[in-house]
């Protein structure tokens, strides 16, 4: 449990930190920095193609360097680019090094899997990846605390460099710690090899994985639906509650919600995987997740604090719960390229929901179109879940017979 909640720590930094203090500290940054609208389109689409920039060289190269050496040199990136955002001036140097956060937290996501897969008894192993994944809700949370508390008294510039420090004291914590448990993972390394788990996939041996293999496809497939159905809910939700009129205080709320959801999730939902299963789990938080959608758009007023509980539910466990599922199937390193395949699948969902979000605000003026087709791709998500489930059935009254 101590070194799921080290790498929850991880998470807080690369994601938490990398991909979404900026979003938090824009409205004050964007009065002293001349920040223009083209340059936030740029931040937008510039992280989320170097995201999957990052899960790209995971799958194809990540498997050639140590785990622990890829969780600290990104941790290094993160760290370094965090303080020096208090001394950039400029825009475009400010892009770039969001862009290289993004690509480093997609490498960072890689390493925890793989050391978490290593240093985790099998039972346990959704439940500490769930923990794990949870670390992007806490960062939401620590965000919101930046800047309710630290950038009214000492300014934008001073938000960065605690969370600057934060990521320093991480990285040192953590150098401590895998020192400790490189012994466990050269272990397990020794006893994959020993039961012809292949240690690490080649480029065409992945792409063959998640082309025909059962467990490898459907978890890119599960991934390409979530970011179909959660890019674009988080990026337009409070547009379309603008448009509704809703007080601001319910926008807020709903946030909340999420952050709040999201940091009990990952121990409530990662043992639930380790003791019902991937598929049972599964079922549940994308059924939770398609019904409030449905009352979210037949109420939103209503229903946005139950869609944003549901959505915390099921976004941030899912990575652990999936990274789990197919870790049970193979080995660590090879689980971490199935995950850096799945990254890619799932940015490229997020990147069509939003070019979808974007073409339905423009030809209809209203988004509310966008949330009832997020409810249809959460009804796929349950029935997908569903097959799994019968699936399984199947094959244990099969070997049962």
């Amino acid at each position: 449990m101590g070194m799921a909640a080290l790498m929850a720590f991880n998470q807080v930094v690369s994601h938490g930190f990398g991909l979404f203090l900026f979003v938090a500290l824009v409205p004050e940054m964007r009065m002293d920095m001349s920040i223009e609208a083209w340059h936030l389109a740029f931040i937008g689409a510039g992280s989320q193609v170097s995201y999957l920039i990052g899960a790209a060289l995971l799958g194809v190269w990540g498997h050639k360097l140590p785990s622990n050496k890829l969780l600290l040199v990104s941790g290094l990136v993160t760290a370094s680019i965090l303080l020096s955002m208090i001394f950039i001036h400029s825009p475009i140097v400010m892009i770039f090094g969001l862009c290289l956060m993004a690509i480093s937290a997609a490498i960072c996501w890689g390493g925890i899997v793989e050391i978490i897969a290593g240093c985790s008894q099998m039972g346990d192993r959704s439940t500490h990846l769930s923990i794990a994944s949870s670390g992007t809700a806490w960062g939401y949370g620590l965000n919101g605390l930046l800047l309710l508390t630290v950038v009214p008294a000492l300014g934008w510039q001073a938000a960065w460099f605690v969370a600057g420090m934060i990521a320093v004291m991480c990285l040192l914590m953590t150098s401590k710690v895998i020192k400790m448990k490189c012994a466990e993972v050269n272990s397990l390394v020794s006893f994959e090899r020993m039961v012809s788990l292949p240690v690490a996939l080649s480029t065409k041996e992945l792409l063959k994985v998640v082309l025909i293999e059962p467990v490898a496809r459907s978890t890119c497939l599960i991934l390409f639906l979530v970011g179909l159905a959660t890019m674009p809910f988080s990026t337009w939700l409070n547009v379309y509650l603008a448009e509704l009129a809703v007080p601001g205080s319910l926008m807020g709320l709903a946030w909340l919600s999420v952050g709040l959801s999201g940091m009990v999730s990952g121990l409530i939902i990662g043992r639930l995987a380790d003791r019902k299963g991937s598929s049972t789990t599964l079922f549940c938080i994308f059924s939770i997740f398609f019904v409030s959608s449905v009352a979210f758009v037949l109420d939103p007023a209503k229903w946005v604090l139950l869609v944003s509980v549901a959505y915390g539910l099921m976004y941030f466990p899912v990575w652990g719960i999936l990274a789990g599922w197919v870790n049970r199937a193979y080995s660590s390193k090879a689980t971490m390229q199935i995950n850096g395949i799945g990254m890619i699948t799932f940015g490229a969902g997020g990147v069509l929901g939003n070019a979808l979000a974007g073409v339905v605000q423009q030809y209809t003026g209203s988004i509310s179109i966008l949330f009832e087709g997020i409810c249809v791709v959460g009804f796929a998500l349950v029935l997908f879940s569903m097959y799994l489930l019968l699936s399984e059935f199947l094959l244990r009254r099969h070997v049962v017979t």
